[in-house]
């Protein structure tokens, strides 16, 4: 497995971004919390702070309780078992320890599995907010949930794809499970969510490509699964508050040839230079990181960027940019400036390799 070694200041899920230096203290993806689904309609308020009272006082026998409902031929008592485990995980963090446990995991991960879309729904959410405690995501794994899951994220509800893509996301962060989640065909689905999911799918998607994607052979998936066409297409649009967001994943994914090269066919080169020009402080500086990586190899790729008029935001942004953003802008101006001849044209067509 071949992870990138990144540094910098601005660090997520525990890695640092690559040659990055921002100011603003905002961080460029927000974590997946526990379910941010509505109430389940089937469940009174009565009912919630009736099983939540309990849980206070007796929360070991309830919980044996749910599991052996878990179990159970009804469906109804499955779907209410797999509520009560659900709202105990995201209302009481010390129960999900206590959930997992009890044997919760391998139930829940059967019930992931039905082709009930209501069933399943609840399934993936109490697997989610399991997922949030560090202590269960080895258990959860390796009891088999990493393929349901992929499952939901394929055939789910709206709200189970978006949950499904939190609880990859937060195995993703044991490194070994990163080529297990991605060899079990879950980068595909978490794209299509990314170019057609609402904006909370879209942001939780494109967290949980961030961390896998940290994995070469995932990048590559990535790519064959057409991701540049919808980064390329989120960092134009600046009203979609998804521009940082996009332009983190791009910046793992360009240290491959292949996705230069569909950065380039999807008209990536003029969005980048347009951030460089009018962008935040932060859109500045990682755009102009991305293109002397595109640049540094290729004259044909230097030539585009030129011809594109990047060089006057450039000076600009090396006059009046962070620290960071001024080094990256003159080495790309430098780039830019070599003369077009010699070796370069062997570079580009090396990194025009599309898979």
């Amino acid at each position: 497995m071949e992870s990138d070694s990144l540094s910098s200041n601005i660090s997520y899920l525990g890695r640092k971004l690559s040659d990055l230096n921002i100011n603003d203290n905002s961080a460029a993806f927000s974590d997946c919390n526990s379910d941010r689904s509505g109430e389940f309609p089937t469940t009174s308020s009565q009912s919630r702070r009736l099983l939540l009272a309990c849980a206070s006082d007796n929360s070991e026998e309830l919980i044996s309780q749910l599991i052996l409902d878990l179990q159970s031929d009804n469906i109804d008592d499955q779907k209410q078992a797999a509520m009560g485990i659900r709202l105990l995980a995201k209302n009481k963090p010390e129960n999900r320890i206590k959930i997992a446990r009890t044997g919760a995991i391998k139930p829940l991960v059967s019930i992931i599995s039905s082709n009930d879309a209501q069933l399943q729904e609840y399934g993936v959410t109490a697997i989610l907010n399991l997922s949030l405690c560090d202590e269960n995501k080895d258990l959860i794994a390796s009891s088999g949930a990493i393929n349901p899951l992929v499952r939901a994220l394929n055939l789910g509800t709206s709200t189970a794809r978006e949950n499904a893509a939190c609880a990859l996301l937060r195995l993703s962060q044991i490194e070994e499970n990163k080529i297990m989640i991605g060899r079990s065909g879950a980068i595909p689905p978490l794209v299509n969510l990314l170019e057609i999911g609402n904006f909370r799918g879209k942001k939780d998607a494109c967290t949980a490509l961030y961390s896998l994607c940290s994995v070469k052979e995932n990048k590559t998936r990535a790519v064959q699964a057409g991701i540049m066409k919808s980064l390329v297409e989120l960092m134009a649009d600046f009203g979609s508050n998804m521009v940082d967001k996009s332009a983190f994943v791009l910046s793992l994914l360009v240290s491959t040839p292949e996705a230069r090269a569909a950065l380039v066919e999807e008209g990536g080169i003029p969005v980048l230079v347009e951030l460089v020009e009018v962008g935040t402080q932060r859109q500045k500086e990682i755009a102009a990181c991305i293109l002397l990586q595109l640049c540094e190899d290729s004259l044909i790729y230097r030539t585009m960027v030129a011809r594109e008029g990047a060089i006057p935001p450039l000076v600009a942004l090396s006059q009046t940019g962070t620290s960071r953003a001024k080094q990256k802008s003159e080495a790309l101006i430098e780039v830019l400036r070599q003369p077009r001849s010699g070796n370069g044209a062997a570079s580009a067509r090396t990194s025009n390799v599309s898979v």
